[in-house]
């Protein structure tokens, strides 16, 4: 079975892309800080679909935490996809630039770019062994729009979507994707800008666009959720979209 290795895979689109895997025959590793959670996902995925999940708990930005990550993938048999998600905003709510804390931008760096290069590292030599090695990194459109209180954030994102590719230059076997999801109601969104009552998409709702990916295995490169959810018109490809 191929080894998906998912950060930030507790809640949220995290979970929502074990479970999507998970019903494609993937086998999983998932990390995430809060070791409760973490396990009782790990259970519920494994039961629900028959997949071998581990669970490892601990902090990505932490060197041990990323080795113990790929060490778990190693022990299902190799790495076959890497899944950077974890992420941190730099301030809950987010704050415009002025008062934004030095130490939440230097946080938000830390895990979203940091971690996420350090894990790459950690996991180069399974996934280069792998037939179909891949890597994503999920992104945000704060990457490439200017909205007001997101800039720290932003800014974190807009660096990972610049590994991301030169990675993908520098590592012509492995495929990189940098995927925006777009809104969705996770965690994370509510800490961002709660919105109380507000309606947001479930982080279900895009698994198909990640999924597509992995199956179809298009050349590295930016993408939205939503171009990859919509239909190949007659005139353009599969995976002429929005980037």
């Amino acid at each position: 079975m191929p080894v998906a290795l998912i950060t930030g895979g507790s809640k949220g689109l995290g979970r929502a892309l074990a479970e999507g895997l998970a019903g494609q025959g993937w086998d999983l590793v998932l990390g995430a800080r809060t070791a409760g959670v973490l396990e009782e996902t790990a259970r519920e995925v494994r039961e629900r679909y028959g997949t071998r999940v581990a669970a490892v708990p601990g902090d990505v930005t932490e060197e041990g935490c990323r080795a113990d990550l790929v060490a778990a993938a190693g022990a299902l048999g190799g790495l076959d996809l890497l899944v950077c998600n974890a992420g941190a905003l730099g301030a809950e709510p987010l704050v415009r630039l002025e008062s934004l804390p030095l130490e939440g931008l230097r946080q938000a760096l830390e895990t979203n770019v940091v971690a996420a290069l350090g894990l790459v590292q950690e996991a180069l030599g399974p996934l280069r062994a792998s037939a179909a090695g891949s890597v994503v990194v999920v992104s945000s459109q704060a990457a490439v729009e200017a909205y007001g209180t997101w800039g720290g954030y932003g800014a974190s994102k807009a660096a990972l979507d610049r590994l991301a590719a030169v990675l993908g230059e520098e590592e012509p076997g492995l495929r990189v994707w940098a995927v925006d999801p777009g809104d969705m109601a996770t965690d994370l969104y509510e800490a961002a800008v709660p919105q109380g009552e507000e309606y947001r998409p479930s982080p279900r709702s895009v698994v198909p666009a990640f999924l597509r990916l992995v199956r179809e295995r298009p050349a590295g490169g930016r993408f939205t959720a939503a171009a990859l959810l919509e239909p190949a018109g007659p005139d353009r490809g599969p995976f002429e979209v929005r980037r």
